[in-house]
């Protein structure tokens, strides 16, 4: 009996090293996603295409620690400032011209890397996921936002 444990043991870890082996050479084949490109060839990234795919996120904790921490808000680094570079409408004539992707969406410029990488977007949670130009913002949130900039302001004016 405990021969044939053995066996079976032997084999199915044959098996498993030889699957293995198969789908380590399909991975190595699999192209990296496409990042889609600013279509103002004037603009810049704030870092080259291959440090930015190495180092995002290290550079969005750090703006983040900053914005939340300290409260200061820059541009070039931040999350909006890569969304209104790199999500762009749709130009196709499939019926969805104009149209902008949604996080969601396997054509959203932050999908596709993060799928290939197998990490989870929890930016947008938060965070818009398409470009302010391209957000349609009604009365209702223009007055919230006026009112929490009064209300930080009252605040601030009590603590000086």
């Amino acid at each position: 009996m405990i021969k044939l444990l053995r066996l079976l043991f032997v084999f199915t870890g044959f098996i498993l090293v030889s699957t293995s082996a198969l789908l380590g050479t399909a991975v190595a084949d699999t192209p990296f996603p496409t990042v889609h490109l600013p279509a103002d060839e004037s603009l810049k990234c704030i870092q080259p295409a291959d440090e930015m795919r190495r180092n995002h996120m290290n550079y969005i904790m750090h703006q983040r620690d900053i914005t939340v921490h300290d409260g200061i808000r820059t541009e070039p680094d931040s999350l909006s400032g890569c969304i209104d570079c790199h999500v762009e409408p749709r130009v196709e004539s499939s019926g969805k011209e104009g149209e902008i992707a949604s996080f969601k969406s396997n054509e959203h410029f932050c999908t596709s890397c993060h799928q290939y990488a197998a990490v989870q977007i929890d930016c947008f949670q938060c965070h818009a996921d398409r470009p302010q130009k391209y957000i349609k913002r009604s009365y209702h949130t223009s007055s919230l936002k006026n009112q929490l900039q009064q209300a930080m302001t009252a605040t601030a004016e009590v603590e000086q």
